[in-house]
This record gives C-alpha cells, structure tokens and sequence, in this order.
C-alpha cells in the first residue's frame, strides 16, 4: 500500500473513533449535542479539522455543555472553528427532524 492510502486509512480510523466517543460521553446531553454534530460532519472533516474535534472531545462534559449552552465562557483554547461550527449546527435544528 502506498503512503497516502496509509494515511487515508488512519484518518478513517479517527472519523470512527471520534464517532464512538461523541455517542459515548457519560451524559446523554451531551452524546446527543456530540453525536448528531459528528455523524453529520465528520465525513468531510479533513485532518486539522479531526484534530481540532479530537481535542474538543477531551473537554468535560460540565465544561463543554455549558459552553454550548451559553452559560459560561468558552476558553480560547476550545473557542475554535469546529465548536462554532458545532454550536451553529444546532442552532440551526442539529438534524433534527422539522415538525
């Protein structure tokens, strides 16, 4: 196999992971806030993109809910494109089925 199919592969391995673990987190909020954002984004997510969403997921689940909620600040460091990204997405109904 050839080194860019390598790293095609691992990078797909990442997509799966972070699948797993956004509809694994310890709270349902926030495996359904996680989960539905990535299973609707993380297929085109290129490689500082999966890296931006690895980091995000390392945040506690207190932490990044009130976040995402608007109850407390987001820190610099987790203020980045993907969780915009994500806060807009359920904004904008997260998948959401329209009634």
């Amino acid at each position: 196999m050839n080194e860019r199919a390598d790293l095609d592969d691992e990078l797909e391995l990442r997509r799966r992971r972070l699948r797993y673990r956004a509809w694994h987190r310890g709270t349902r909020e926030m495996d359904f806030v996680l989960g539905r954002f990535v299973d609707a984004a993380v297929a085109a997510m290129k490689e500082p993109e999966v890296a931006e969403l690895e980091a995000l997921l390392e945040a506690p689940d207190p932490d990044l809910f009130a976040w995402v909620t608007g109850t407390a600040p987001v820190p610099a460091n987790y203020d980045t494109e993907i969780f915009r990204r994500m806060v807009a997405f359920h904004r904008e109904g997260g998948g959401l089925p329209v009634r």
